[in-house]
Formats: C-alpha cells, structure tokens, sequence
C-alpha cells in the first residue's frame, strides 16, 4: 500500500506537467497576408521590367544579325570581323543580362520572403508562449510524422496574431 502511495505522489505531479505540442503549415496563412500579395505584384512588376529590357536587347541583336547576313558578302573582311565581334558581345551582353536578372530577381523574392518569414515567426513564438507550447512543428519543413491528434494546431491562432481572418 505504501509503495502504491508513494508512486501516486510521484506520477501525479509529472502528469500535471503534461507536454503540449504545436503544428502549423505556414504556407497558407503567408499566402492570405496583403504584405505576400503585395510583394507577389511588386516582383511581377519587377519580372516585366527585366523581360521588357531582354526583349529590347534580343530585337537589337536581331536587326543587327539580319542587317550583318543581307550585306556580309559585299563587306571587306576587316569590317564583316568588326561586325561579327559586335555581334557577339551584343550576345554576349544579352546571355549576362539575362543571368543577372535572374538572380536579381531570386534576392528580390527572397528578401521580401524573408520579411513575411519574420512575423510569422515572431506571431508563432507569441502563440507558442501565451499557450505553454513546448513546441511547434512546421508542417512544410519535411518531418516524417507528426501525430494531429496529439498535437494542437495553432494556425488559427497564429492568423488571428497577425490579424488575418
């Protein structure tokens, strides 16, 4: 009797203790703030800006590829070599525009990301604390598995932190 006495006293308190567990999938609730709808349009915007500036680059080397093939065979040799170096670093120009707007465009994209990351972040850690979450498992960060029913999903919560309906 003693010893069921005792290990009572001894579980009891452990159980009080319970760990609390979390689960979001952030995608969503990025998804539904006006800050990513707005950073979607600005990078559009920015996207057309560079394929506006491409395509100006292209017709350039285009006219002057269709201008060069028309009047090669009457050009002396020094002038048809002049040309053809023109030609190719006009390529050659166009193959690094493109490249670099390319990655312009992924830090665009990821610095506005990050911003967005940010407050969802700093709203997850607020639900977290303010519930007595151990903690919450991102969804979308691969984990093999986690248990729904033993664990709480708190994007409502975090979307209501943010003001999102």
């Amino acid at each position: 009797m003693k010893r069921i006495i005792l290990l009572a006293i001894f579980v009891i308190p452990m159980c009080a203790f319970a760990q609390k567990f979390g689960h979001i999938n952030p995608i969503p609730i990025m998804q539904a703030m006006p800050e990513y709808t707005k950073a979607q349009s600005e990078l559009q915007e920015l996207q057309k800006q560079y394929e506006g500036e491409m395509k100006i680059m292209q017709d350039e080397l285009t006219r002057k590829g269709e201008e060069y093939d028309k009047q090669k065979d009457s050009l002396p040799q020094n002038i048809r070599q002049r040309r053809e170096t023109e030609l190719q670093d006009l390529y050659t120009r166009l193959q690094q525009y493109a490249q670099e707007s390319t990655q312009n465009m992924q830090k665009a994209s990821q610095e506005k990301m990050a911003e967005i990351s940010k407050k969802i972040e700093a709203a997850i850690q607020e639900v977290g604390k303010a519930g007595g979450f151990i903690y919450i498992f991102d969804q979308t960060a691969g984990i093999p598995f986690i248990n729904e029913t033993l664990s709480t999903d708190v994007s409502a919560q975090v979307k209501a932190k943010l003001g999102l309906k």
